[in-house]
């Protein structure tokens, strides 16, 4: 099975100008913990609702700061959307995340893959697998 075939494929984005406040506001709108950050088409980082919680709330910073302030960057995790589910989830597992940005072949984000989207389609047993290598402690963010 392709990646493609249990990612979301549609996809909010955010800029890295955009407030912390109209982001978490996406994401109770679409339901979802995460938001690509992306910039002239690439995606260059990835704000979950943990890091909201983390590097806004605790630190007591404002809503309406930019979300580059926030965003984890630099190491996104992507995998292609022609890529084997299979390998999506030993990623995940090897990285320790709940979600990939699942991008083309020319590097354009046409979806994310969640720990939920393999778990519909790949099954509970991998997913079982793949949740308990994701929640072995280590210093891995996400």
């Amino acid at each position: 099975m392709k990646v493609s075939d249990a990612m979301t494929s549609q996809v909010s984005t955010a800029a890295p100008t955009d407030t912390i406040r109209k982001v978490a506001q996406t994401m109770a709108h679409i339901d979802s913990g995460a938001v690509p950050i992306v910039e002239n088409g690439k995606v260059i980082g990835l704000i979950t609702d943990r890091d909201i919680v983390l590097r806004v709330v605790a630190e007591g910073r404002s809503f309406d700061s930019p979300v580059s302030e926030a965003m984890s960057e630099g190491d996104v995790q992507s995998i292609l959307a022609d890529d084997n589910l299979a390998d999506a989830s030993a990623k995940m597992a090897n990285h320790q995340i709940r979600r990939l940005v699942v991008l083309d072949e020319a590097g354009k984000l046409t979806g994310i893959l969640s720990l939920g989207d393999v778990a519909k389609d790949y099954g509970a047993k991998q997913v079982g697998k793949t949740l308990e290598d994701i929640s072995e402690e280590t210093e891995a963010a996400h």
